[in-house]
């Protein structure tokens, strides 16, 4: 007789919350290996055969996903002490066993599953995006220079993952920094020519409580951001940008 073959696996140690004010609790998975896997891939198997490391049947971890290709930023979460897309985590590349946890900044949904909403609401208060309302019918905008639309594109690639906030030490529940991401989008909005007009407003959004004054210029964010966009570049622009708009506010100048 041939002696049975020994299926490797890869253990998951999972941090679970079973909602929003449950307590938080650890659960281990043996997921069968594939070459080439991502942690997506072990999460699925998981889902679809739910039995923990200990043998026992039980629900399947919660987590977000959606593009698969690190452009939408859904699967965010810690993977071994760091924040960062688990699309792109190779198991192979990972040190074993390989933990998992949501990310800590943000209110707990569910396992994995974490509320953004405060990274949203602060893209609201900057107003970041191009107003177009009754302007659809004038023609074609004004055009960037190819320079200053090149350097704008890496602004960009932003996809609202959250992990630069995650990683910030400023952005807690004590704080009410809205966070690096937030802030870059005000450059990249007020560097375009039509949103160049709400430049004034977006300055001055930053410029109060939460703002720009709440960061403490750490660098974990440009670290950890996984489009490597130049977040404290952005930064130590709007720094200048706002001292200049409130000499603008002080002597009553032109708001733009």
């Amino acid at each position: 007789m041939s002696e049975a073959k020994t299926v490797k696996t890869v253990r998951l140690i999972i941090t679970r919350q079973d909602g929003p004010d449950a307590t938080p609790y650890i659960e281990s998975f043996d997921v069968p290996y594939r070459p080439n896997m991502n942690v997506i891939s072990a999460l699925m198997a998981i889902r679809r055969h739910p039995v923990n490391s200990k043998g026992e049947q039980t629900s399947p971890p919660q987590w977000e996903m959606n593009c698969l290709e690190e452009v939408c930023g859904a699967c965010s979460m810690v993977i071994n002490g760091r924040p960062r897309q688990a699309c792109t985590a190779l198991i192979d590349k990972l040190e074993k066993p390989v933990r998992l946890a949501p990310m800590g900044t943000f209110p707990i949904v569910r396992d994995l599953v974490v509320d953004r909403t405060r990274m949203f609401n602060a893209l609201k208060k900057v107003k970041a995006w191009i107003p177009i309302d009754g302007t659809y019918d004038l023609g074609p905008g004004p055009r960037m220079a190819e320079s200053k639309r090149q350097w704008a594109y890496e602004l960009a690639k932003c996809m609202t993952c959250g992990v630069c906030l995650e990683a910030c030490p400023n952005v807690n529940s004590k704080s009410s920094f809205i966070g690096p991401a937030p802030l870059s989008q005000v450059r990249l909005f007020n560097a375009h020519p039509t949103g160049a007009m709400n430049k004034a407003e977006r300055l001055r959004a930053i410029m109060g409580k939460g703002g720009i004054e709440g960061c403490g210029n750490s660098q974990n964010c440009v670290e950890v951001c996984p489009k490597g966009i130049p977040l404290t570049t952005s930064i130590a622009s709007l720094n200048r940008a706002t001292m200049a708009q409130s000499f603008r506010d002080f002597f009553g100048s032109d708001n733009q």
